[in-house]
Formats: structure tokens, C-alpha cells, sequence
């Protein structure tokens, strides 16, 4: 049971319109579409309206319909991936789901990373290993479920399977990092196979489903590449080529400004994509790469998704440094040392609502901020969750999960607990 407070009974119910379904929001791009939010927070702590147990993992929670989904790992008695479902308002539990994996070859095993996602009142949850179930959203019935490594021999990456999958029209896209097969189309519904795509090796960057030249196209960053395909068929459409010169090793999706399209990683810096809208092409503008992982040059970000604003990208470089880039050309413009303690892979996720930046970093501090070429402006900061250990046995724990804003809360999670606190203007 949850621990609630009695302040609870005053919290409003979460609607459709507030809905966060998948990774990175309801678009995918990390925008929060509602008012009526805190200018700024009362307490250097925040007030949790109700918490619950859960296990380790770095999946973030997805909220619909007035649920809270996540997705955790225990090891005992033997290796388990779960995807719990709670009530969004009080944090009673709905419903479990456990099934064996088998971590075998794939570091940082704190558990699962991608979110469950939720459409169409099933919900959609992919681990580690490459256990894929969909669920009744409701009352967690298995509807159709596959083993992809198994099916598609995965050369498993060694930070294993982090991509999210995506829906398009009527069909779930994943990307697999299979033989033949980096990415795979199911069937909503039915779970069967409707393409498989491409023979990538394979990275951790979730694909976007974007609008071109009159048609949509599905892109991704494979690790090798950057791919256009068309979602309903897998087809290519266009390529440009960003090879890992070490070895592929960024989670940030890419980011759609215009026609502009960013794409980040630790090792490999930053390149900017200028999409043709007349027919389905790209034309490089600019790619930048420093010297090495602590000598870098533009945004070499490895787990968050940075964030454009008026002509200028805003993101956490290799070791934690928030940076301001122009994009017509990638200058820097400043650089912070604030927002988060420098270390490696030190990680903030943005979340943009109106004019206000929101960031959650990894000491599991929720921040509400102003982002300009003039610089970081911190407008108020509070603890919102411990950093835990089982996500990174170093610095004193960490949160890298992302958390999901929904109802005028805030959802979040470390190795331990899920937790809810209220963001709404008093």
C-alpha cells in the first residue's frame, strides 16, 4: 500500500488531456501542455502526495487514463522483469506482471529502460533482454507477447535493448537491433509482424515519427547512420551517414526544430540535418566532435534529450555540462556548471512548458528555470527523490529515469520507490 497524505482527498483526477503515454511525453518531444503550475516551490523538498515500493530499473513512468505505469527487476530469487500498473491519484496497486530474463552479457542490469507504452487501452512494455508484451492497459491480461531475441538473433548492445518503441497508425515500431532487422513493425492488435527493416548493429536512441515532403517518415539514429524510412512499410527513404567511431552511446532521440533536425552522442558529438520539404532528403549543415570525452566541442550528451529554443539548443554535454549551442552553426554560446555536478555522464531531462524549462537531474532535483542566450536562470529547485545506487554504483547513487508530468504532478522513480508530488499552483 502506498503511503499517502491526507491531502490526497483533494487532488484533482487526472483526464485524458493530461495524459504522459510514452517516453518523453504525449509528442515525444518533452513538452507539457498544461497551466496553473508553481512559479515556484515552497520547501527545498517536495511534498509526495503518495509513494509506493518498487524495484530497480531505468524506465521511466508513463501516466493514461488515470494509471501510472513503470517497469522494474529483481534478482531474487532468480532474474524478473515486472511492469506494475497504479492508481494515478492514490498509488493503490492495479495490477503486476512478472516474467524471468535473463541479463547474460548486458551491463548496467539495474532493469528494463524503455517505458511502458500506452495507446488504445492496451499498454506496451519492452525489457532489457527483449521480452515485448502488450497488456490490457486495465487489467493486465498478456494480449500478445514475443521474445525478439530469440526471433531476430540480437547482437545485444552491452547497455542491452533502451530504444522505446513508437506507435504509427496501427502498427508498433521497434527498434530491434536484430539480424536483417533493426527495426520491426508489429501488428497493434495482433502482435504479428508487419515489416522488418535494415541491418544496423543497433544504438539506444529512440526513434520520432516525423512530417517531410508530404509524407511521414520514421527516423532514428541506428548507430551507423541517421534513416528516414516510411513507418508503414520500412522502406528507406533517406540515409546520412554518422558513424560511432568508438562505439554507439547515446539515448537522446533526435530533435525536430523546423527543418532542422539535431542529433547527439557521448563519443560522437553533434550533427545538424537540414530536412528538404519538397522531396525526401536531407543536406548536412554542420557536424561537430571534440578531441575526446572531456575535451568536446557542440553537445556530446549521452542519456537526456536535448531541447531547441529560438534558434538556439540547449542541452547536457559528456560530463554534465549545461550548454547553450546556436543551431544555425553549433558555437557555443555558455556553459554552466550549476544545474548538475560534473561527472561522467551526468544527465538532466528538460521539459518544456510555455516559456519555463523544467529539469529533473540525476541528484533527483526538479528545477524550474528560464533558458536563453543570455544563460541558465534558476528560478527555484527541490529535492524530489534520493539517487539510488542500483542505477549506477558510483557518486553516491543517481536518478536517470525520466520522469512523466501529467495532472499538474510529477511522477518520478529511483530503485526504490515510484512517488507523486503535486506541481500545481496554490
Amino acid at each position: 500500500m502506498p503511503a499517502a497524505l491526507p491531502l490526497l482527498l483533494t487532488m484533482p483526477l487526472l483526464c485524458a488531456t493530461d495524459d504522459w503515454p510514452q517516453w518523453r511525453g504525449p509528442t515525444r518531444d518533452g513538452v507539457w501542455h498544461e497551466e496553473g503550475l508553481l512559479k515556484s516551490f515552497p520547501n527545498e523538498k517536495l511534498e509526495l502526495r503518495w509513494t509506493v515500493p518498487i524495484g530497480q530499473g531505468y524506465s521511466g513512468p508513463t501516466v493514461a487514463d488515470g494509471r501510472v505505469f513503470v517497469a522494474d527487476k529483481i534478482d531474487e530469487p532468480a532474474e524478473t522483469e515486472r511492469v506494475h500498473c497504479f492508481d494515478a491519484a492514490t498509488g493503490d496497486h492495479i495490477w503486476s506482471h512478472a516474467y524471468p530474463c535473463n541479463y547474460a552479457g548486458i551491463g548496467y542490469d539495474a532493469g528494463p529502460r524503455c517505458s511502458v507504452l500506452v495507446h488504445g487501452g492496451k499498454a506496451y512494455s519492452l525489457g532489457a533482454a527483449g521480452n515485448l508484451f502488450c497488456f490490457d492497459a486495465s487489467q493486465g491480461q498478456v494480449l500478445w507477447s514475443h521474445d525478439l531475441q530469440a526471433t531476430y538473433e540480437i547482437e545485444m548492445p552491452i547497455w542491452g535493448i533502451a530504444a522505446s518503441p513508437i506507435v504509427e497508425g496501427d502498427l508498433l515500431i521497434v527498434p530491434v537491433s536484430g539480424k536483417d532487422a533493426y527495426l520491426v513493425a508489429f501488428d497493434l492488435k495482433t502482435g504479428e509482424e508487419r515489416w522488418k527493416s535494415q541491418s544496423d548493429r543497433g544504438n539506444y536512441s529512440a526513434p520520432i515519427v516525423i512530417d517531410q515532403a508530404g509524407q511521414r517518415v520514421l527516423v532514428c539514429w541506428s548507430g551507423d547512420r541517421v534513416i528516414g524510412a516510411a513507418p508503414a512499410t520500412g522502406k528507406l527513404i533517406w540515409e546520412h551517414p554518422f558513424p560511432a567511431h568508438k562505439m554507439p552511446l547515446g539515448v537522446a532521440a533526435p530533435v525536430l526544430a523546423g527543418d532542422l533536425l539535431f542529433i547527439t552522442g557521448f563519443y560522437d558529438g553533434s550533427l545538424l540535418l537540414r530536412l528538404d520539404q519538397d522531396q525526401p532528403r536531407v543536406e548536412e549543415v554542420w557536424k561537430r566532435r571534440g578531441q575526446n570525452e572531456l575535451r568536446t566541442d557542440g553537445l556530446h550528451s549521452t542519456i537526456s534529450t536535448p531541447l531547441v529554443l529560438d534558434g538556439h539548443i540547449y542541452g547536457v554535454d559528456s560530463y554534465g555540462q549545461l550548454r547553450c549551442l546556436r543551431l544555425e552553426d553549433g558555437e557555443r554560446v555558455w556553459e554552466d556548471l550549476s544545474a548538475v555536478p560534473k561527472a561522467r555522464w551526468s544527465t538532466i531531462h528538460f521539459i518544456q512548458n510555455g516559456t519555463t524549462t523544467w529539469m529533473f537531474n540525476e541528484r533527483g532535483e526538479l528545477m524550474i528555470a528560464r533558458l536563453s542566450p543570455e544563460g541558465f536562470k534558476e528560478l527555484s529547485r527541490a529535492s524530489l527523490l534520493e539517487p539510488t545506487r542500483g542505477q549506477l554504483n558510483q557518486r553516491e547513487g543517481v536518478c536517470w529515469s525520466h520522469p512523466a508530468f501529467a495532472g499538474k504532478h510529477v511522477f518520478a522513480r529511483n530503485d526504490k520507490e515510484l512517488v507523486c508530488a503535486d506541481l500545481s499552483a496554490r
